[in-house]
């Protein structure tokens, strides 16, 4: 792959355009064969992001605009705008706005594709029949296939393996 270098995203511009009351995703990174993922999400004034852990990635968090509190088991740390954050996988965290709300950037790899892991039980390791739908699966971007017989992946261009 030989990508040129363009712009994406003026973040003053994705800023402005935020409406009262709107959460989620202001912007998103969707440029094929990417290794990273990138967001930019807006919460509410006094709107949470319940705890959550992330067991796979480590994720960069820049605040952008607003305010709010990344709360974790070691305490509370307050977002400002230009503050920089580094949340390691396996740690645990939530997330509050302030009283204007909080605009944020986080980065992150890509996340892997779809992967069967066993159930876990008392304690034990269980297996179980394979997935029938396995060899559907895009092994580069884990988008199911409608295709009964898939040669690419439609969303991400990858090539399935033969079967």
């Amino acid at each position: 792959m030989n990508a040129a270098p363009k712009v994406l995203a003026v973040l003053d511009e994705i800023l402005a355009s935020v409406a009262p009351g709107e959460r989620g995703a202001l912007w998103h990174l969707a440029e094929e064969g990417r290794e990273l993922d990138a967001n930019v999400v807006h919460l509410p004034p006094d709107a949470t992001v319940g705890e959550h852990q992330e067991d796979v990635l480590d994720v960069f968090l820049v605040a952008l605009a607003g305010s709010g509190v990344l709360r974790t088991g070691g305490g509370a740390l307050g977002l400002a705008p230009s503050t920089v954050l580094w949340l390691p996988r396996t740690s645990r965290r939530s997330l509050e706005a302030g009283p204007e709300g909080l605009t944020y950037l986080t980065v992150h790899r890509r996340r892997p594709g779809l992967t069967v892991t066993p159930a876990v039980r008392a304690g034990a390791h269980e297996g179980g029949e394979a997935p029938c739908m396995l060899d559907l699966v895009c092994p580069e971007c884990g988008r199911l296939s409608a295709d009964r017989a898939p040669k690419f992946c439609s969303a991400c261009g990858e090539e399935f393996p033969e079967r």
